[in-house]
């Protein structure tokens, strides 16, 4: 699968992979805690069943882990990536069930 340039758009509080004139995005809320809410995700259904979101997710849990940030799924679509790979329960927060 390809893989698309991914960035942190830091000034929209979004993670995103750029795939041509399209944005799939995963909404966070960082605090000052060293935690980071993701809450929503978004992949542009003509992107749809494509593999884009799980790419999503595998770099934004990469970016998450290399800051040292303590991750909160509220995304259902990330606590369900995060359930099919349950290694990335490392750098769930504590407390945080996933199922």
């Amino acid at each position: 699968m390809e893989t698309y340039p991914f960035t942190d758009n830091t000034e929209k509080k979004q993670y995103e992979l750029h795939v041509g004139n399209l944005t799939p995005k995963i909404e966070y809320i960082k605090n000052k805690n060293g935690e980071i809410y993701l809450t929503h995700t978004e992949v542009p259904s003509a992107l749809e069943g494509k593999g884009i979101g799980s790419q999503l997710v595998e770099q934004a849990l990469k970016d998450i882990e290399r800051q040292g940030l303590r991750l909160v799924p509220l995304c259902p679509f990330v606590a369900g990536y995060i359930q099919k790979h349950p290694d990335w329960k490392r750098i769930v927060m504590q407390g945080i069930n996933i199922g």
